[in-house]
């Protein structure tokens, strides 16, 4: 199973789900780390990740190659992450056909309603619960 995890910026937060993942899933699940940038995807690596890539190329054309595409809320809207993510990137994602698990965590004027007040990892946690229920129905 090919889990693609996007992140911008700094990549820590997708470096804190690569870590969760790895310990939990470990050989199950192949983690392409891809970063908006080469820092993201560089941090990524370092927790683990199978493989990694950076850019915008990278971004649109892996994201179709996934069956889960995980990052925060913010993957799934243009221009987000000071504008790390493109609108080419925020289109391939969201046209996958890969199941997405995002976060509620955004920097961009957006409230989501009805989150739950649960910090970063206790929220990275509850996403790992669910990608190991999908992992669990599917073979690699």
């Amino acid at each position: 199973m090919i889990i693609c995890v996007v992140d911008g910026q700094g990549g820590k937060i997708g470096s804190i789900i690569i870590e969760k993942l790895k310990e939990r899933l470990k050989e199950r699940i192949e983690v392409i780390a891809l970063g908006t940038n080469s820092v993201a995807t560089q941090s990524m690596m370092k927790a683990r990740a199978n493989r990694g890539a950076s850019g915008e190329n990278a971004v649109a054309v892996t994201v179709g190659k996934a069956d889960i595409i995980v990052g925060t809320m913010n993957i799934l809207m243009a221009n987000s992450m000071l504008g790390e993510l493109t609108p080419r990137m925020a289109k391939a994602i969201t046209e996958s056909v890969a199941v997405k698990y995002v976060l509620p965590v955004t920097q961009e004027n957006v409230v989501v309603v009805g989150k739950g007040e649960h910090s970063i990892p206790q929220m990275v946690g509850l996403l790992v619960d669910m990608i190991e229920k999908e992992t669990g129905r599917c073979a690699k």
